[in-house]
């Protein structure tokens, strides 16, 4: 699960408490969630980017999350009216190269152009994204597509209603260069678009708190 947005300024010191102390444990003893991670932009917009990976799609509608949503906490509800601009993708992992995560990461955002999505996939998937962990800076890299819609929650009433995810690509590493050049050169928009893409935007992103579930069952 992919989730980018905005924060009213003055709410981000409270905000980033919340999210490290309440939202990230919360959501990580929910049964199939395996780790959450939030990053902050260092080149573009929105300013974060929070991810959560899960055993499999179905844990996203699950019993278990929906009651959560539907039921959040006095501080959850506080702090779901300062979001804006939320964009939420369930996602299923297509393609994923490397290891590990690193601390700096390039996330691009793009739409296949109509009948372009097979030959985008395999352009991506077969010549571009595997060669890319070889290279100094970049450690991992990985192709999510959009999977399925996520249901109106009472969560999502109060900070109103989301965007989606179509397709996305995470790149990181230990090289914030490196990933601006990739940014700028293999992954940037004018290449993407060439091989089918549109709506393509990208911004670059530090890590900034981690957390998974063995820690929160601890």
């Amino acid at each position: 699960m992919l989730l980018l947005f905005d924060v009213v300024q003055d709410a981000i010191p409270e905000h980033d408490e919340w999210h490290t102390h309440e939202h990230l444990p919360e959501r990580l003893s929910i049964p199939g969630f395996i780790r959450g991670t939030r990053w902050v932009a260092s080149h573009g917009q929105p300013r974060y980017l929070v991810m959560y990976e899960v055993e499999q799609l179905a844990t996203l509608t699950s019993n278990a999350y929906l009651e959560r949503l539907n039921n959040p906490s006095p501080w959850t509800s506080k702090m779901m009216s300062y979001y804006r601009g939320m964009t939420r993708g369930f996602c299923s992992v297509v393609g994923s190269f490397g290891y590990g995560m690193g601390h700096a990461s390039l996330l691009m955002r793009l739409k296949p152009a109509t009948e372009a999505g097979a030959s985008l996939r395999k352009w991506l998937l077969e010549y571009i994204l595997p060669k890319l962990p070889s290279r100094p800076g970049i450690g991992s890299v990985h192709l999510f597509e959009g999977a399925l819609t996520p249901q109106m929650t009472n969560e999502q009433r109060i900070r109103g209603a989301d965007a989606g995810v179509d397709w996305a690509l995470l790149i990181t590493g230990y090289s914030q260069d490196a990933l601006a050049s990739l940014m700028q050169a293999d992954l940037g928009n004018a290449q993407l678009e060439t091989h089918g893409a549109t709506e393509v935007r990208g911004a670059m992103y530090r890590m900034e708190y981690s957390i998974i579930e063995r820690e929160v069952d601890a």
